[in-house]
């Protein structure tokens, strides 16, 4: 179920490719010449000798290990393509549809050898559970990050996010307005989230903002299950994971998800709106990180700065996702004007769980999200 079950899915480790490769020796490329610095241990561009060093480091190695990144998430897809383009670099994509924990169990199983992923694109708490695995590394536009959005040494940076949000089909559906709206009539069988809460990112960020919006708290988020257990008894909702296919042909015309997902929603079916709750704006980021074991190392600091770049921020903005340096970069002028307009219009005051109200939030709902809609 691709990335929506990035944010707490298990996952199971990325197939027998991987297996396979792991008994491959070791790649030769983490370092620019017997003599010359390391890439592997570089912290910055500037302490690899500059940007041109490290572009033709890991333009030498030739290849870049990417894992669970699908293309139509966040326009990952024209990201490949671009860095690619850009270097000519080879990228090699393994398992598109896996989750955070399958890139975290690919680098554990792979260590150094030459399929092992390279780069890493982790939801939050997995991101902080394995910091063991990661190189510190400074991109060059390090000064732009808000410091609450990265890790001081460069382990683990957002990169980019969004807020969660009610989707819907404005043909089949009347206008959310409220997420009391949801509990009438005319919206019976035909509210979804995106994923079984208690499996996936999406889904649990759907019931916290829930509880957000029905009197509950980022510490307490009962109120959340208690609504879509009303939901459920009404008939509104309806346990299907939407897809694009279920979108479009009305199966589930009503949508919890990421505002930057809902964006291929948009570009599916022409009716679709997007509703953003005034007293529940919830924001997430993904998070970068490089494998200290990267068997391309060049290649996965020049893949970081190629992210980290406008040219990098304003393709995830052209996925509908708001990069991490999107203010920094709109002071500067040098933001999409036009993307940035496009975004889904935010009023109130964003909130971010930390990691303690993330697990409480996860416990919650294993001891009683399966009875509240069953």
């Amino acid at each position: 179920m691709k990335k929506s079950f990035r944010g707490i899915g298990t996952g199971i480790v990325v197939g027998a490719m991987l297996v396979t490769a792991a008994c491959a020796p070791p790649s030769s490329g983490s370092s620019s010449s017997s003599k010359g610095p390391k890439a592997a241990t570089a912290t910055s561009a500037a302490q690899f000798g500059g940007l041109d060093a490290l572009v033709a480091a890991a333009k030498k190695e030739g290849s870049l290990n990417v894992i669970a990144l699908p293309p139509t998430w966040a326009n990952y897809g024209e990201i490949l393509s671009a860095f690619t383009a850009k270097y000519g670099i080879k990228v090699n994509q393994a398992n598109p549809n896996g989750t955070s924990q399958d890139e975290v169990n690919a680098v554990k199983q792979l260590g150094a050898t030459t399929r092992a992923p390279d780069v890493l694109d982790l939801s939050g708490s997995v991101a902080l559970a394995n910091t063991s695995l990661y190189a510190p590394y400074e991109v060059s536009t390090w000064a732009d990050i808000p410091a609450t959005q990265k890790e001081t040494t460069g382990l683990w940076t957002n990169d980019y996010g969004g807020y969660m949000a009610i989707g819907y089909d404005s043909k089949k559906v009347p206008a959310i307005t409220s997420i009391q709206d949801l509990t009438k009539p005319a919206y019976k069988g035909k509210v979804a989230l995106n994923g079984d809460p208690t499996q996936a990112g999406a889904g649990l960020n759907g019931v916290i903002m829930t509880a957000l919006a029905t009197g509950g708290s980022l510490d307490d988020i009962s109120k959340g299950v208690d609504f879509f257990k009303t939901l459920k008894k009404s008939g509104n909702f309806v346990p299907v994971d939407p897809t694009p296919a279920t979108v479009k042909s009305g199966t589930t015309p009503v949508v919890f998800d990421w505002d930057y997902l809902q964006a291929s929603n948009t570009a599916a079916v022409s009716s679709w709106k997007v509703y953003l709750p005034a007293n529940a704006v919830l924001g997430g980021y993904y998070n970068q990180a490089i494998s200290k074991q990267a068997p391309h190392a060049a290649a996965a600091r020049l893949w970081e700065e190629f992210l980290y770049s406008d040219t990098g921020q304003n393709l995830w903005l052209k996925g509908g996702a708001r990069p991490v340096r999107m203010d920094a970069m709109t002071k500067a002028g040098t933001i999409d004007a036009t993307l940035a307009k496009a975004l889904p219009a935010v009023s109130g005051t964003p909130v971010f769980p930390t990691q303690a109200q993330i697990d409480k939030a996860q416990a919650y709902l294993t001891a009683n999200w399966a009875k509240a809609i069953s």
